[in-house]
C-alpha cells in the first residue's frame, strides 16, 4: 500500500497548480512517512522542469495560432500568466532575478511554483542551469514549509 501512496505523491506533485504543495499534505494524510513524502514531492515537482523550460514556449506560441478557439485560449492565458510572472520577477529581481525566482517558487501561494517560475524563467530566456538551481531550491523551500504545515495540520485533528 505504501508503495500506491508514494506513486499518489509523485503523480500529484507533478501536476501544475497543485505540484507539492498538494502532494505533500496528501502523503502525509495517506500516511507516507514525512522525510519520503517530501524527497518524492521533490522529485516529482521537479519532472516536468525541463520539459517547461524546453518546449513550453514552443507549444504555446504554436498553440496561440490555433484555429481551435479553446486552445487559441488557453495558449494566450498560460503566455500572458508566464509573461506577467516573468515581469515580475524582473522588476523585483533586477540583476538578483535568479533570487527573486528562487523566492517566487519556494513561498509556497496560489499562482507561484516550479510550473509558473519555469515558464516565466523561459519566456525570459533565463540561463537553463541558473534557472533550474533556482527553482530545485524553491522547491526544497516550498516542500519544507508545506511539510512543517502539513504536520502542524495533521497534529491538530489527532
Amino acid at each position: 500500500m505504501i508503495i500506491l501512496h508514494c506513486l499518489i505523491v509523485l503523480l500529484v506533485s507533478m501536476l501544475p497548480v497543485i505540484e507539492l504543495r498538494g502532494a505533500i499534505p496528501i502523503g502525509v494524510s495517506l500516511g507516507v512517512p514525512e522525510p519520503l513524502a517530501l524527497i518524492i514531492a521533490v522529485i516529482g515537482n521537479m519532472i516536468p522542469v525541463p520539459f517547461i523550460y524546453k518546449f513550453a514556449r514552443k507549444l504555446l506560441e504554436l498553440g496561440q495560432e490555433s484555429s481551435v478557439k479553446p486552445i487559441k485560449k488557453f495558449c494566450k492565458l498560460l503566455m500572458k500568466k508566464g509573461d506577467r510572472a516573468g515581469r515580475k520577477l524582473m522588476k523585483k529581481g533586477g540583476d538578483g532575478v535568479y533570487v527573486a525566482l528562487f523566492f517566487f517558487v519556494g513561498i509556497p501561494i496560489p499562482g507561484t511554483g516550479a510550473w509558473t517560475g519555469t515558464l516565466a524563467a523561459s519566456l525570459l530566456d533565463l540561463d537553463y542551469k541558473k534557472t533550474v538551481k533556482s527553482i530545485i531550491c524553491g522547491v526544497l523551500l516550498s516542500g519544507c514549509i508545506m511539510l512543517a504545515i502539513s504536520l502542524g495540520v495533521v497534529n491538530i485533528f489527532s
